[in-house]
């Protein structure tokens, strides 16, 4: 299924000549920080395609012809967002926060421009993501198909309610849920909803997703850890008492119905994200989760 091995990208010298800039005009900092991006690029003859959103993404794409880098200025919705829109481009993502560093943003807006620096001396390299592919089938016929970084969940539309799903493994019937809903994360989605449902955390590069129930009304079921190669179907049983709705990453929604099949597995395309040159994951970890005993843990 996948034409590429989820691969780290090593250190090594970059030309950039075009860059695409991916504004969250609803974040602290913006105007100050994009000013900051002009003037930067404009003194190393830098081209910038800018696309600006506030509320919601736009619908319009931009011109992504000829641009060797992606800047994600905003949070960690703002990259989740940048991974659709770059899907299978192979453009890396230079993902800035504008708050504290994020789990995935972890560049703060004070950083930028050393990080920025860095990798194009080939002092800082690319991370790989794996990222799901997600097709919803409906009376044996594609509904939907969704593309997602962080993660997929079924859930009910209405408050408290509990949804009925069946769970297959690589075509291997795995059991019924009854539960406020199940997610099913990549690694990199692994320190979001799923971490709050009580699933593991993994490290963001590897090839694995989680299956993560939501409130289970069985104390037996347990997050699952699933080899990258494997797949998951969840059906949606008949009989409910509430509306079920499948979400993509927190940004995407679709209504499902009765009977449907929802299948997950890993995508071909893969999101590159320039590493941190002051922190790896597990000082993000420690410190976003207040380990070692820290004074506010």
């Amino acid at each position: 299924m996948k034409d590429r091995p989820v691969q780290p990208e090593p250190p090594r010298k970059r030309s950039i000549r075009k860059v695409l800039v991916v504004i969250n005009k609803r974040k602290d900092l913006t105007r100050t920080v994009a000013d900051e991006f002009k003037d930067f690029f404009s003194g190393r003859k830098v081209d910038l395609e800018i696309l600006v959103f506030r509320e919601k993404p736009p619908a319009a794409k931009p011109r992504l012809a000829n641009v060797d880098l992606a800047v994600s200025l905003g949070g960690d919705g703002t990259l989740l967002y940048c991974s659709q829109l770059l899907a299978g481009q192979d453009i890396p993502i230079l993902a800035v926060n504008l708050g504290n560093f994020g789990f995935i943003t972890d560049v703060s807006h004070t950083e930028w421009k050393e990080t920025f620096d860095k990798y194009c001396r080939g002092l800082v390299g690319v991370s790989a993501r794996i990222m799901l592919d997600v097709e919803v089938k409906r009376r044996g016929r594609r509904a939907a198909r969704f593309l997602g970084l962080n993660d997929g969940v079924i859930i009910s539309s209405g408050i408290s309610k509990i949804v009925r799903l069946e769970a297959y493994l690589s075509h291997t019937y795995i059991g019924r849920y009854r539960a406020d809903g199940i997610i099913i994360a990549t690694p990199t989605g692994s320190t979001a909803y799923s971490l709050s449902a009580g699933g593991p955390i993994l490290h963001p590069e590897m090839e694995a997703f989680i299956l993560s129930p939501i409130c289970a009304f069985s104390l037996s079921h347990r997050p699952l850890v699933v080899p990258g190669n494997d797949y998951v179907e969840i059906r949606v049983e008949r009989g409910q008492r509430t509306n079920v709705i499948l979400t993509i990453d927190g940004q995407k929604e679709f209504r499902l119905e009765e009977d449907d099949i929802v299948h997950f597995r890993t995508s071909r395309h893969v999101t590159r994200i320039v590493r941190s040159g002051k922190r790896n994951f597990y000082e993000v970890l420690r410190s976003k989760l207040a380990w070692s005993g820290e004074p506010h843990a």
